[in-house]
């Protein structure tokens, strides 16, 4: 039983997480280079939990972040997608692969498909990517997709981290040329 929509891009496909993505969900956590600006590595408890809180969201809110599966292998190579835990500071799309997977493009091309399916199924207004100041790579990707930085805000508890809040509007998301 499918608990939110499968989105597919050229070499991806979106699917909200499954059983058989813990394995490479764990081993993503765990990676101390991925994870330098999202609160750190995780051991697999802790990781098993979050993954249990993405997929739950998609019940909750009807939406959550995308298990990322490579086409042309079938395996996890990461999560994103819209992203709004309560108190969060805004309507977000945000982004993780696998190191390995790094330099191919492949975030771009499945924040893409989130962007346009949060706009055109969720209603949204506005998109935003919360990042870490020193984390340039992200930063680097949100400008990829044409967003800017709008403001600063703190991430709820038990995060509380200060971040820059990227993103723009559906008008701007509409009128960019791709």
């Amino acid at each position: 039983m499918s608990i939110g929509p499968t989105l597919e891009t050229a070499r991806l496909i979106l699917r909200p997480p499954t059983p058989e993505d813990f394995e490479g969900w764990a081993a993503f956590a765990a990676d101390e280079e991925i994870n330098r600006f999202l609160g750190g590595a995780q051991p697999r408890e802790v990781a098993w939990r979050m993954m249990c809180a993405m997929t739950g969201a998609w019940v909750i809110r009807g939406f959550s972040m995308f298990s990322v599966i490579e086409k042309e292998s079938g395996r996890w190579v990461g999560r994103l997608g819209p992203w709004q835990p309560e108190g969060w500071p805004g309507t977000e799309v945000g982004w993780g692969v696998t190191r390995e997977c790094w330099g191919k493009g492949y975030a771009v091309e499945g924040a893409t498909a989130a962007i346009d399916w949060a706009f055109d199924h969720l209603g949204w207004t506005e998109v935003v990517h919360t990042i870490d100041p020193g984390n340039i790579n992200s930063q680097n990707l949100a400008r990829r997709l044409g967003s800017t930085i709008l403001r600063q805000a703190v991430l709820p508890p038990p995060l509380n981290d200060s971040v820059d809040v990227w993103g723009q509007s559906r008008e701007q998301w509409k009128a960019r040329a791709r």
